[in-house]
């Protein structure tokens, strides 16, 4: 598993942020329709195995598969490319209005995928059943249990969402330190699971879970759901992945062309000693 040293992975960070911008519309959407919809599939397997064994760890330690394979099949995903789009920006390789173009485009092509999905897995379910009523109480913790908070809720779910995009777009870099499949896939496996086991926020799932329960009965409006979640949540993703793994990185591991040393003026006599 040849590792990548932090440097050489600054480099194909830009590299990529790069490339994903100059992708076409059409790609952006069918993109980021398949990570929105694999990142469903991941999510129910997590919860089935949350639901199964009682032990919320187990639903963390199977969650990345879906990251992995959206990684692996060079998707889109929005909250990952809140880290790599900057930097090609600061490298002046494209401008504001396409990155603002990108996050946009992917942002609705997640949401449709995870929306189909939804629509989709919810149909298979029976009201009553166990994940139905787990999908439910998901979505009304993730909107009207931040809204009986008032500020201090919005305060909590930016955070988490803060803390949650931190660890997502340390998976896609830590993908970047190994040229092996297997190292990337362990490489991505660390971050993603540490976001998951903790029940921080993250704006795709989101765009699965809220909808899924509320197709299945949950006392959520469009309204709670935008206001108390989507929104905070994209905005701290947002910040997160730009500022403290994009840009911190950026800071300290981005190589600069070394300056030429001034001459430096030799006293007369001095070569002697004197």
């Amino acid at each position: 598993m040849p590792y990548v040293k932090p440097e050489a992975v600054l480099d194909q960070m830009v590299t990529l942020g790069s490339a994903k911008g100059q992708l076409p519309v059409k790609d952006l959407l069918v993109r980021g329709i398949l990570a929105g919809s694999l990142l469903g599939f991941a999510t129910t397997l997590a919860f089935t195995g949350t639901l199964q064994t009682k032990v919320g760890l187990v639903g963390a330690l199977i969650f990345p598969v879906g990251f992995v394979m959206i990684v692996l099949l060079g998707l889109e995903l929005v909250t990952g490319n809140f880290a790599l789009l900057p930097l090609a920006a600061c490298e002046r390789r494209l401008g504001a209005g396409t990155l603002v173009a990108n996050w946009s485009w992917v942002f609705v092509g997640n949401l449709i995928g995870s929306g189909f999905y939804a629509l989709l897995f919810t149909l298979t379910l029976a009201p009553d059943s166990e994940m139905a009523k787990w999908l439910v109480t998901v979505a009304e913790a993730k909107t009207l249990a931040y809204a009986k908070l008032g500020a201090a809720g919005m305060l909590i779910v930016v955070s988490k969402a803060m803390l949650c995009n931190w660890m997502v777009t340390l998976g896609v870099v830590m993908a970047l330190t190994s040229q092996s499949t297997a190292g990337k896939i362990a490489a991505m496996w660390l971050p993603i699971l540490t976001f998951f086991a903790q029940g921080f926020e993250h704006s795709v799932v989101n765009m699965f879970a809220i909808p899924a329960g509320m197709l299945l009965g949950a006392r959520v409006s469009v309204a709670d759901w935008w206001i108390w979640n989507q929104l905070p949540v994209t905005l701290g993703n947002l910040v997160a992945g730009m500022v403290l793994t994009g840009f911190a990185l950026y800071a300290t591991h981005r190589k600069r062309p070394v300056r030429a040393a001034a001459p430096v003026v030799v006293p007369l006599g001095a070569e002697a000693g004197g």
